[in-house]
């Protein structure tokens, strides 16, 4: 949890009464809405190195206006319930935004993974996957985790695993987690959706010039310099594609012990790379020591990418980019956000910028209960029919296609490709409705609060077609 007096679960809250209160909600519902319905906290202990561990672990559900719920579990030190039940309601909001058919949770083991070793990791985890199994917080039908911070497709593996043990008689066994392996029931893309949702957002924003020149830019992604605030997955993966496919210099790389600052653009595989070898940034060519201060550079994208509570009344007033966008939950908190809005700063929130995990989560778990991978019954029907159409114009014209344009065309779409198609689509839809909110009402001061109100004008549909 950030340090900051401005708590993480006090700003979302603070967003979605100024949300709340344009949308007109009642102030029976508006309460229903917002306060999570449960937050489990679960204590089990653990053998290890000879001795009895003892490990906290939470699962807070927001809302189930929609079910199963959905939210990654975490696994931090310094995890906390007001955390969790932050990142719970996030969730809640970030379906309904994105239309993905889950109610909202998110829970955290309160450990650090480094301190332990793999097979370590794999006791404790499975012994945390009892614990939910108990309360029914893990479950294709009822509660679906996924991977967050600290976590990836070998927890998730665990976890299925486990889960499947103790119900063999469950029809649907992997499906009771996402972000698992491929051979494991995963999906596709599933690993680096997050950070192709970034990519996608950022996109759609510059086919929206009029959102762009409130940030007072223009053009495109091409040439943009681009600071980039955590090196994870999430960032990683933004920091990647925005690079080497839509021309964007990324300038500055922040990590906790030190930054990277090149304005010629800085190589992400390279720097990957090293950090995967080293631990950090520490040792890349253009080092700096003082990370924090490099998120005041000058640039013209910040993505923050990392933790909550990075931008605050403290630093806001400094920040010199002119966009930012939230690949992490709860970068900005409440006070700071008003702050760089009041610069003319834009913002593109965190319930709709990194809504590509569970979006993608979201196609491997109808993917898990359908149990076909997507492509597989028309791939080749739709590259015979392809294939027919092109004989047939060549026949007509009299010349042949170019060979390496014809077997692209030709070629049927594959799980990744209908996956990432799926989420280019999701990623557009809701920025157009988002901006498209946001330039309805001048009451509505910027993209989150047009996001806020979107969600919660569904979920309150939700609720009220339940009779609540």
């Amino acid at each position: 949890m950030s340090q900051n007096s401005e708590s993480f679960l006090s700003s979302v809250e603070r967003t979605f009464d100024q949300a709340a209160e344009l949308v007109g909600i009642s102030p029976g519902l508006r309460h229903k809405i917002k306060v999570a319905n449960s937050t489990y906290t679960v204590r089990f202990g653990v053998r290890l190195r000879d001795r009895l561990y003892t490990f906290t672990g939470y699962r807070s559900v927001h809302s189930e206006h929609m079910e199963p719920v959905k939210g990654g579990i975490r696994y931090s030190p310094y995890a906390d319930q007001d955390e969790v039940e932050a990142l719970a309601a996030l969730m809640s909001y970030k379906c309904a935004l994105v239309e993905a058919p889950f109610g909202g949770s998110k829970g955290a083991l309160v450990i650090d993974p480094n301190e332990w070793e793999a097979f370590e990791l794999e006791r404790i985890t499975r012994r945390f996957t009892q614990e939910l199994s108990k309360r029914s917080l893990i479950s294709q039908a009822q509660n679906v985790p996924a991977p967050d911070m600290g976590t990836g497709e070998r927890e998730m593996a665990w976890m299925a695993d486990e889960y499947k043990r103790l119900h063999p008689e469950d029809l649907n066994p992997w499906a009771c987690v996402t972000g698992k392996p491929v051979n494991k029931g995963g999906i596709r893309g599933r690993v680096e959706a997050t950070g192709r949702g970034v990519q996608y957002a950022l996109r759609e924003c510059f086919r929206h010039p009029k959102d762009i020149e409130v940030a007072g830019l223009s053009g495109s992604l091409d040439g943009k310099r681009v600071i980039v605030q955590g090196l994870g997955n999430v960032g990683y993966h933004a920091a990647k594609f925005l690079s080497e496919e839509d021309g964007s210099k990324i300038v500055a790389v922040l990590e906790r012990d030190g930054a990277i600052v090149d304005y010629d653009g800085i190589d992400i595989e390279a720097l990957h790379a090293h950090i995967l070898e080293h631990g950090g940034v520490k040792g890349y060519a253009n080092y700096q020591e003082d990370a924090k201060s490099c998120l005041e550079l000058d640039c013209d994208i910040l993505i923050p990418a990392a933790m909550e509570g990075v931008i605050t009344p403290e630093n806001a007033e400094r920040i010199q980019a002119r966009l930012i966008i939230e690949a992490a939950n709860g970068p900005i908190t409440f006070t700071a956000d008003q702050i760089l809005r009041d610069k003319g700063v834009v913002i593109i929130p965190d319930l709709y910028a990194n809504a590509g995990g569970v979006t993608v989560s979201y196609f491997e778990w109808v993917k898990n209960i359908g149990h076909i991978r997507f492509g597989r019954l028309q791939r080749r029907q739709e590259e015979r029919k392809t294939t027919m159409m092109v004989s047939a114009i060549e026949e007509l014209v009299g010349k042949k296609f170019p060979e390496g344009l014809l077997e692209e065309l030709v070629a049927g779409p594959t799980e990744l490709d209908l996956v990432r198609s799926g989420l280019d689509d999701t990623m557009r839809q809701g920025y157009q409705v988002i901006s498209e909110k946001w330039h309805s009402d001048d009451k509505i001061p910027d993209l989150r609060i047009a996001a806020m109100m979107i969600s919660l004008e569904r979920i309150v549909d939700s609720y009220v077609s339940l009779g609540i």
